[in-house]
């Protein structure tokens, strides 16, 4: 049986590349994606009226643009649309950076195990590839890594990279965990995995370009980097009896 596939296009201030983006998505995703959702986290420029251009201009039926009224974060919009995912009945969801970032040509690679039903989730991983030659910053590289080595470390996994925001994920796994109890902001990406972990769900990488441009970064590196150091705390705590947290019980 064919499946339901969604393309979540999580978007802010992306005015400059979410038109380029668009058109990068190759013909056969285009023709095999039920739906392409722009999902606009209440931008301050003109993402949205581009992304409705875009859609006007090339009749695409297929293509759907909303816009936050209130801005969510970047966790938060990733939890409006998974929920839209479930309410829908998509059996995949596809998350994808309206900034350019992660290269949409390589979506088919990155649904294929899912579609073969041989992963839960899936995540396009750069470190696995040459990030370095792609621009990503030597800061950037470095602070992967560490936090990458401790998570490994603390979740007994062997993953190249757990900072990937190219993702694609089994709506029916996305069912079994609380993942609206995690935060609206871009440690979500972590506090996803470790549900995902948590509940054996089956992981898979792939090999993606590093794509580092002129765009603009709306991490605080530092503080995120702390956030996903605490996120390992928590975890500890909870595998340990000593504290328990909601986002984490699951069975």
């Amino acid at each position: 049986m064919k499946k339901k596939i969604l393309i979540l296009v999580v978007t802010y201030n992306a005015e400059l590349t979410i038109g380029k983006l668009l058109n990068r998505f190759p013909k056969s995703v285009l023709e095999e994606a039920t739906e392409i959702l722009v999902a606009d986290d209440c931008s301050q420029d003109n993402t949205y009226k581009i992304a409705i251009d875009y859609k006007n201009k090339k009749q695409f039926q297929k293509l759907k643009v909303i816009k936050h009224k209130q801005n969510k974060g970047y966790g938060g919009n990733q939890k409006w649309g998974y929920n839209y995912a479930i309410e829908n009945k998509f059996d995949i969801v596809v998350m994808v950076h309206g900034d350019c970032q992660y290269p949409p040509e390589d979506v088919p690679d990155l649904i294929k195990p899912l579609k073969q039903d041989k992963a839960d989730f899936v995540f396009g991983s750069r470190i696995a590839g040459q990030p370095l030659k792609g621009n990503m910053p030597l800061y950037k590289f470095i602070g992967n890594k560490f936090l990458t080595f401790c998570e490994n470390l603390a979740f007994r996994t062997n993953l190249s990279e757990f900072h990937s925001g190219f993702r694609a994920y089994s709506v029916s796994a996305l069912k079994e965990i609380p993942f609206n109890k995690n935060s609206d902001v871009f440690h979500f990406d972590s506090e996803i995995i470790i549900q995902l972990i948590i509940a054996k769900k089956r992981i898979k990488e792939i090999v993606i370009p590093t794509c580092y441009g002129e765009e603009k970064c709306n991490v605080n590196s530092i503080g995120y980097g702390f956030a996903v150091l605490n996120l390992i705390l928590e975890y500890l705590l909870q595998k340990y009896n000593i504290k328990k947290y909601d986002k984490f019980n699951i069975k």
